[in-house]
């Protein structure tokens, strides 16, 4: 019994285990999720990169009912390029790129304060580094545990994060 509980520990946690508040301030088991092939996308409003929510909507689009996500998690960490409000930061998502995909309250991504999800994140992708700007992109695989990382300025219509968002869907 012991031996199993060590094991168990030693594991660490899966995606599924985490809750988050999302944009509007609930509460949100990623246990809805379970199953899912996840990506997981720290945003920012104000940055060069922003026309990506654009890119991500059609991912969402175009692979939900395979059983993938996209999940926004607005940060402003570099150069503050995410001031607003969550209230604000929604309705810039919702009206300028018709954003549906679940977006979540603001967190930190880099750093001492960093959310439990973002180290969560960095541990199973097995790197050490920062994350460098806003839009990195982690792809979690259905089992939770596996977990792939993508630079900020990999695209949303890069084939390379197209193949493996596919690769990751034929998975059981």
């Amino acid at each position: 019994m012991v031996t199993i509980m060590a094991a168990l520990l030693a594991a660490g946690p899966a995606f599924t285990d985490f809750t988050m508040a999302d944009i509007d301030g609930k509460s949100t088991s990623f246990k809805a999720f379970k199953g899912k092939v996840a990506l997981v996308v720290n945003t920012a409003s104000r940055c060069g990169l922003t026309p990506q929510y654009a890119g991500l909507e059609a991912l969402y689009q175009k692979y939900k009912d395979q059983g993938f996500i996209v999940l926004g998690f607005p940060a402003n960490d570099f150069k503050e390029q995410e001031p607003g409000s969550n209230k604000e930061i929604k309705a810039f998502c919702t009206e300028k790129y018709g954003v549906t995909f679940p977006m979540f309250g603001k967190v930190v991504v880099t750093g001492l304060e960093k959310a439990p999800l973002y180290r969560w994140l960095l541990e199973s992708s097995k790197t050490e580094q920062e994350i460098e700007w806003n839009f990195a992109k982690f792809l979690v695989h259905r089992d939770g545990k596996t977990v792939e990382r993508f630079a900020p300025k990999v695209t949303p219509e890069d084939k390379a994060l197209g193949k493996a968002i596919e690769a990751a869907l034929r998975e059981e």
